[in-house]
């Protein structure tokens, strides 16, 4: 090998080394209220295992701390970012459509999980079938207690796609069944602090309660425990919604008595094929609604093992 051979080459390989890792080929965010949550969390996780296994994709997560303002500013902090798309999660009722239109003036397909902006629809949104879900833990309830019970129903946040369409469910069971009375509603806007509260002030007003709907499973936790500190002297079924990981454990111990299993990774992995497919030109369908699984202590321990 000649000597102008060997520059060459070291020059060549100079080149190479000064160039540094090549550029991700995808940037995605993804707009969550609060990752303090287990579903939100878990939601997370999915789509960042997801975004890895594809390879060359800078996933971009930010976490609104329930405030739709924050949030929206958060979005416009992405955007400024290059995103190529948008995973969202509204963090609340309140603006919950400005993000999308926000992205869609820039051009950015928008996947919408959990929650649905009504004003300002996604290009899909991927849910579980809370309506239907929240029915058939309602009936369940009327099973448990024989058709006849004083309920109360602890909402979320109200106005929340999660909160109008698992009270619209569950609603509906209890007009199935004459004996099934709602005494009590109230929200206590998914804090487990706030519904311990709200529960116990319940209690306190209607001591003949006998079933607690809390609309996540940290409220229905809540619930229960209050009516364990009350002492009233009968039982008092308490159910939740989602299937948290650790709420499933509580479960499995006896801390409350039935929820409905969101299957939350599975959202998650077809939230980033969205992505994928609406960036490749595919028509995506307008919602993808996915049957949540009624998980009680007879069957909660497949979900610890493997959550859907």
């Amino acid at each position: 090998m000649n000597r102008r051979s060997i520059v060459f080459i070291a020059l060549l390989a100079f080149s190479q080394g000064c160039r540094g890792p090549s550029p991700t080929e995808l940037v995605v965010g993804l707009a969550v209220p609060n990752l303090q949550a287990d579903f939100f969390n878990q939601l997370k996780q999915s789509v960042a295992g997801a975004a890895q296994r594809h390879g060359n994709v800078e996933l971009i997560v930010v976490d609104a701390q329930n405030d739709g303002a924050k949030q929206v500013s958060q979005v416009q902090d992405l955007i400024t970012k290059r995103i190529k798309a948008l995973i969202y999660i509204p963090a609340g009722a309140t603006a919950a459509s400005v993000p999308v239109k926000l992205a869609r003036d820039a051009k950015i397909p928008v996947v919408c999980v959990d929650r649905f902006p009504p004003e300002m629809p996604c290009d899909t949104y991927i849910a579980s079938d809370s309506v239907k879900s929240a029915r058939m833990l309602g009936e369940w309830v009327i099973e448990q207690v024989g058709g006849k019970a004083k309920v109360a129903i602890i909402h979320g946040q109200m106005g929340t796609t999660p909160e109008v369409e698992r009270t619209k469910g569950f609603l509906d069971a209890m007009k199935a069944a004459p004996g099934m009375q709602i005494v009590a509603q109230q929200a206590a806007d998914w804090d487990a602090d706030k519904a311990f509260t709200v529960a116990q002030d319940m209690l306190q007003r209607n001591p003949e309660l006998t079933v607690f709907f809390g609309e996540c499973d940290t409220m229905a936790i809540s619930a229960a425990r209050a009516a364990r500190v009350a002492n009233l002297g009968h039982r008092v079924l308490s159910v939740g919604f989602d299937g948290d990981a650790a709420a499933l454990k509580v479960l499995k111990n006896g801390g409350f008595d039935a929820t409905m299993t969101q299957k939350v990774q599975a959202m998650g992995r077809l939230a980033f094929q969205s992505v994928l497919d609406a960036l490749s030109g595919k028509t995506l369908p307008e919602a993808t609604l996915m049957d949540a699984e009624l998980t009680t202590k007879q069957n909660v321990d497949g979900f610890i093992t493997a959550h859907p």
